[in-house]
């Protein structure tokens, strides 16, 4: 029997499949339909450290192989997190699980990711850095270099989990953030985040999406988020998890070649809910069909 298990920042998965934040809730809707304690593990909602209630409607538009999202981080906030959806989330999912941050300033995310930092369930931070600095003309912390830098030290040095920052690919060299996080201490990266996209409605000749613009994901993306997670594996020390189009067993190798140590499925858990449990378990067979006996002894494509 193939093993699929991998080690992530030092934490142990049964397999590779992580549902990516936003696509998944907080895993009770997905709880209703099946076990989710097969799932390696996910990453819950985006949290940030007030509640919002996001952008105005509508704020999904669908794209030729793949979808536009401008949801706008809506969520309850860190305390409400905490408070409540952790404590349901104790009974449906036994492992550990991965916070899914995001801010708009520095002091938010310290502060929010501290106060996740000390709950015993999360067993990372994902810090998503695409997010407007406020502090810089609403120029998201993750296209350049100093600002990526500067989140990660403050986050690590206000917590003690693994710190893995989310890039965004809306950027001239994602190696250059990527290289900017790890030399700051980040534990790994993800990547990647939404492609800038938007849509025009024929009819009224007008934007479909409230917000214009949106980021695009599903099949669509997965090219563009292979060639960076090879580019980034190969400029980095620390683990790489892949995401971007994923959505069959046979992604999850590809990205596995180039360089990922983990992935998490986003756009496909929208279109199928028991997406990532098809995945798994068609896993064994396609690593056979290949000659792949261990996940975590996948070599990089050369």
């Amino acid at each position: 029997m193939p093993d699929l298990s991998v080690s992530l920042c030092g934490i142990r998965l049964d397999n590779p499949v992580i549902p990516a934040s936003g696509t998944f809730g907080y895993g009770r809707e997905f709880a209703e339909l099946y076990d989710i304690n097969i799932l390696g593990t996910f990453s819950f909602k985006g949290t940030t450290l007030h509640p919002r209630l996001g952008n105005p409607l509508p704020r999904i538009a669908e794209a030729p192989s793949g979808m536009l999202n401008a949801v706008g981080l809506q969520n309850p906030g860190v305390e409400k997190v905490i408070a409540e959806e952790l404590p349901n989330l104790r009974r449906i999912f036994r492992k550990p699980v991965m916070a899914n941050v995001s801010g708009f300033s520095v002091d938010e995310y310290v502060e929010t990711c501290a106060k996740l930092d000390a709950c015993d369930q999360v067993g990372w931070l994902e810090v998503n850095i695409s997010c407007p600095n406020v502090h810089h003309g609403g120029m998201s912390f993750g296209t350049d270099p100093a600002c990526a830098a500067e989140i990660t030290r403050a986050v690590k040095a206000a917590t003690t989990k693994p710190v893995i920052m989310k890039l965004s690919p809306n950027v001239t060299d994602i190696v250059a953030i990527a290289r900017a996080c790890a030399d700051a201490g980040a534990d790994g990266l993800s990547l990647i985040n939404t492609l800038m996209g938007m849509r025009i409605d024929l009819r009224t000749r007008r934007p479909v999406l409230a917000n214009i613009t949106g980021g695009l994901s599903g099949p669509a993306v997965f090219p563009v988020a292979l060639r960076m997670v090879y580019q980034v594996a190969r400029a980095v020390d620390i683990p790489v998890i892949g995401m971007g189009g994923i959505s069959t067993a046979a992604d999850v190798l590809e990205m596995m070649m180039a360089g990922a140590a983990a992935v998490e499925v986003g756009a496909a858990n929208l279109v199928d809910p028991f997406a990532c449990k098809r995945i798994i378990e068609a896993l064994p067979d396609e690593m056979a069909r290949y000659g792949i006996g261990a996940l975590s002894e996948l070599g990089r494509a050369r």
